[in-house]
């Protein structure tokens, strides 16, 4: 997902930082809209990244292509409505980086082809991997597979029975992980969606701004 070049990991640093703290606090702001103050309680309604960043996890990421952020707690049992709840909750982390990314785009094309700006290269590779980074945790977070998010969307729409056979791969979710990230399922997934969707802002923005690449 992410390079072991020393020039790339330095100008990700930012890209990684805002995808794992607001992914983390967007989770934590629609649990508290959702009608759980656990977020709150426990100091995780915040935009500070050094109450959402897990160093080991962190770290892991830069060197191992593979790590995470602090879980936000939350307390499905005080959703006004908890399928429903834990729907939006789930997908209010990568939903945020999504948007991140999309923004990312905004202003790479209004800097270097509305305005013509020559940026440096290492402005122009901190905006791009902020893009890059945040359409990849997104789509990363998106797997069905416990503890991430795509499989807390999915339990919500599974029966009893089917919520505690899916939550049961937890234990082996590590080595799911692992085998995914040194084989080539994982690229196979993630880089046509990650391409499919980055081609898109682009479109979007392009039209936007009257610039046909």
């Amino acid at each position: 997902m992410f390079g072991f070049d020393l020039m790339e990991i330095v100008a990700g640093l930012p890209g990684l930082i805002i995808a794992m703290a607001l992914h983390e606090y967007a989770h934590a702001r629609v649990a508290v809209a959702m009608g759980d103050f656990t977020p709150k309680l426990t100091g995780r309604l915040t935009l500070n990244p050094l109450a959402h960043l897990d160093p080991i996890g962190l770290l892991m990421l830069l060197v191992a292509r593979f790590g995470w952020a602090k879980p936000v707690m939350v307390n499905p049992s005080n959703f006004r409505n908890r399928r429903w709840g834990e729907v939006f909750v789930a997908l209010a982390g990568p939903g945020a980086n999504f948007v991140v990314a999309f923004a990312a785009m905004a202003v790479l094309i209004f800097l270097t082809q509305v305005m013509d700006l020559s940026l440096s290269m290492g402005v122009r590779s901190v905006l791009w991997l902020i893009l890059v980074y945040n359409v990849n945790f997104g789509i990363f977070n998106l797997i069905p597979l416990p503890p991430l998010d795509g499989s807390r969307v999915l339990m919500a729409f599974l029966s009893p029975q089917q919520q505690y056979k899916l939550a049961g791969l937890e234990r082996y979710s590590f080595l799911i992980l692992i085998v995914l990230l040194v084989t080539p399922v994982l690229g196979a997934i993630l880089i046509p969606l990650s391409q499919f969707i980055i081609r898109l802002y682009a479109a979007i923005w392009g039209v936007v701004f009257g610039v046909f690449f």
